[in-house]
């Protein structure tokens, strides 16, 4: 397998983020410019999902490529995003193409891409990054639950879709994201595992997401802020987070 990657398109779904999408385009706009000295293209492309509001004009001013669809799922947004990124591409080999994802909620850090390029290169066809939440948009309970059950610098192996690098040839492999699974991201992992791709988890490139209390996905991070954190830490053994100082 070629270990060469000379393309990357970054994905970023978004439904109504008028808020977020500027300052997470921003922080790509970074990534980008570090991925630049190490590989021949780069494209942004934002998938705008039923979105109603500023969306369109924050993304048109950030001068990416950019997709409208009305289907309301993250997953058929995704989809949309690597269609339109390798149509852009045709004359490269899909093998050394790569893909990262994120979320128009989510900021990535300026080694977001290059270290998935890292990974890439060492013969990866995915790479799952970690997140962290805002905590700022938390309950100090959330927090102190969210620190008793994550570890810095340890990569848990959850797979995110706000952080996650798949080679192109893998992903379309398996016949890209499934636009109607409510966990796009976590079937596109376990098909690509399951045809013999070779994954890394990894914490080293975390990206910030927000930790509202409602979520564009039914299904998603919000959800499990909201209900599933404390359980695990319950489960985990973690002491009673109304008792953690968060000093």
């Amino acid at each position: 397998m070629t270990r060469r990657i000379d393309a990357v398109a970054v994905v970023v779904p978004a439904h109504d983020e008028e808020k977020l999408l500027g300052a997470c385009l921003d922080s790509i706009a970074v990534a980008v410019l570090a991925a630049r000295a190490v590989v021949d293209r780069v494209d942004v492309h934002v998938v705008l999902d039923a979105c109603r509001d500023g969306s369109a004009a924050i993304a048109a001013a950030a001068g990416v490529h950019v997709t409208a669809i009305d289907a309301r799922a993250v997953g058929a947004a995704r989809a949309a995003g690597v269609a339109q990124a390798i149509a852009l591409l045709p004359e490269y080999d899909l093998r050394r193409v790569w893909t990262a994802h994120t979320d128009a909620d989510s900021v990535v850090p300026p080694n977001w891409i290059t270290h998935q390029l890292l990974h890439a290169r060492r013969g990866a066809d995915l790479v799952i990054g970690t997140v962290r939440p805002d905590f700022d948009d938390l309950t100090p309970e959330q927090t102190a639950a969210w620190w008793a059950t994550h570890t810095p610098g340890v990569a848990n192996g959850h797979v995110h879709g706000a952080n996650l690098g798949i080679r192109a040839s893998a992903l379309l492999g398996i016949g890209g994201f499934p636009p109607a699974s409510a966990h796009e991201d976590v079937r596109a992992v376990e098909l690509i595992r399951r045809a013999g791709g070779r994954g890394v988890a990894t914490d080293a490139a975390w990206v910030r997401t927000s930790g509202r209390r409602q979520g564009r996905a039914p299904e998603g991070y919000a959800r499990y802020l909201q209900e599933g954190l404390l359980q695990r830490a319950r489960q985990v053994g973690a002491p009673d987070t109304r008792e953690i100082s968060l000093l």
